[in-house]
């Protein structure tokens, strides 16, 4: 039985809690599907779009990207997405990777909601004090 070869490259994107599995495949003009979904109809805002497309703006290749996402909101998805085209990207072509990383889409922004704590009323607010 012959192997068939894979003829994308794949890497994995997060932001806060949202998560993307990107696949980046050449192509002659740039495209992309995010949960079966063309990235315009996915994305409310057009701002979004750009975000999800602007690792491959700065490099100025063309692929098809297919991306399942989950968690967080759209703003939070189209970075991860962002991210993780960027990661791929550097895998097929080493050499963009200092571009990529000058604009900050190769750096994971971790930020997540800090724990509740015992005794407090939040993670950091403390129950209102009275004297009596």
């Amino acid at each position: 039985m012959a192997t068939k070869a894979h003829t994308y490259t794949e890497a994995v994107g997060r932001r806060k809690t949202a998560s993307a599995r990107v696949r980046i495949t050449p192509a002659k003009n740039a495209s992309m599907t995010v949960n079966g979904r063309t990235a315009e109809e996915y994305f409310p805002l057009p701002s979004m779009v750009q975000t999800a497309f602007a690792s491959m703006q700065v490099v100025g290749a063309h692929y098809a990207v297919t991306a399942k996402v989950s968690g967080g909101g759209h703003k939070a998805q189209a970075e991860s997405i962002r991210l993780g085209v960027a990661r791929a990207i550097t895998e097929i072509v080493p050499e963009q990777r200092k571009d990529l990383k000058v604009r900050g889409f190769l750096t994971r922004d971790q930020r997540g909601k800090e724990r509740k704590k015992f005794g407090l009323k939040g993670a950091r607010r403390s129950p209102q004090w009275s004297k009596r």
